[in-house]
């Protein structure tokens, strides 16, 4: 994207708001620093960051709740504006359609873009024994209790249920396995690097930089194929004989009193900058795979996939 494009872009974007408000966006980030939807927000700010405006997205952090408290603080108002825009991912949803946001339904707010897919991977020390998922399954099947899974959320988790789904194709009752709690992806590494837990379930993109790094080793991706970059020499749950897909949309959403035409001009936004070749290499920085819907398909696409968590979450007994 040339400077010019982007800067007749953000000049959109701003039109519709006075002076003042075009320095006061806000990405609000529903976890702690660290984890994919903190990067979600980086990669925002980066993008915009491009038309010279360094201070032109504020990163604020709203942990509680895998996301409960961020959303219910712009559903009533608390937080949120015209120029608000909070990250979520394919574990809130799921949050939400069990139940964890209390009585909170799709419609409740306003879903803008969907910006990018992410997928959920294993991951131990780089100083672990295990080489690969068999031999972590193995071990954690002839003795529970000895390996401890760190995570975000609890028990019906995205991330709970990703090695809970593995577990149970290994043999393992789901239950049995010793898991820790967490707020978010940062929360997760952290615990690992200290050797709080011997394991984490997470995002592909949270990992990426570890790798690199040399600091963990990432045993599985749960994607359909390996994916591209990084972490092409990591083989897929399927290469390993355990039959575990799970794809992680990440995007944005705002509060539900936002006006309409601010609503439509971050639509407009996001449609604009998707469409240029230099969103996908920031997508790509960010660990992401492509993935690009906004407005009422997106706000479509988010209902159906709802439903879906929400009976996969019944049969499991899961749904509050």
């Amino acid at each position: 994207m040339t400077a010019e494009r982007l800067r007749r872009l953000i000049a959109a974007c701003l039109l519709a708001c006075a002076a003042p408000c075009a320095l006061a966006v806000e990405c609000i980030v529903p976890a702690k620093p660290g984890g994919g939807m903190d990067a979600a927000c980086k990669m925002l700010r980066r993008a915009l960051k491009e038309e010279g405006v360094h201070e032109t997205v504020k990163l604020s952090y709203l942990p509680g709740g895998i996301g409960a408290v961020a959303w219910s603080s712009v559903v009533s108002q608390r937080r949120g504006g015209p120029d608000t825009l909070v990250t979520f991912s394919g574990g809130s949803l799921l949050n939400l359609a069990q139940g964890k946001y209390g009585k909170a339904a799709v419609g409740d707010v306003r879903w803008v873009a969907g910006v990018g897919i992410d997928y959920g991977m294993v991951a131990v020390r780089a100083d672990a024994p295990w080489r690969n998922l068999r031999e972590l399954l193995q071990a954690i099947r002839k003795d529970p209790a000895r390996t401890t899974v760190g995570l975000s959320g609890t028990v019906g988790s995205q991330d709970w249920l990703k090695i809970a789904m593995l577990a149970g194709r290994a043999g393992i009752e789901p239950r049995q396995f010793r898991f820790v709690a967490l707020e978010g992806g940062g929360d997760s590494f952290a615990a690992l690097q200290a050797g709080h837990v011997q394991v984490i379930s997470g995002d592909a993109s949270e990992a990426a930089h570890f790798i690199a790094e040399g600091r963990v080793r990432i045993l599985a991706v749960l994607s359909e194929q390996r994916l591209p970059g990084l972490l092409q020499a990591v083989p897929t749950a399927r290469e390993q004989g355990y039959d575990v897909v799970w794809p992680i949309i990440r995007g944005f959403y705002m509060s539900p009193h936002a006006p309409e035409a601010d609503y439509r001009r971050w639509v407009d936004v996001f449609d604009k900058a998707m469409a240029d070749p230099a969103f996908d290499r920031q997508r790509s920085a960010s660990g992401l795979y492509p993935f690009a819907m906004t407005g009422k398909a997106l706000t479509e696409y988010i209902a159906q996939t709802v439903a879906r968590y929400r009976k996969q979450s019944e049969e499991l007994g899961l749904v509050r």
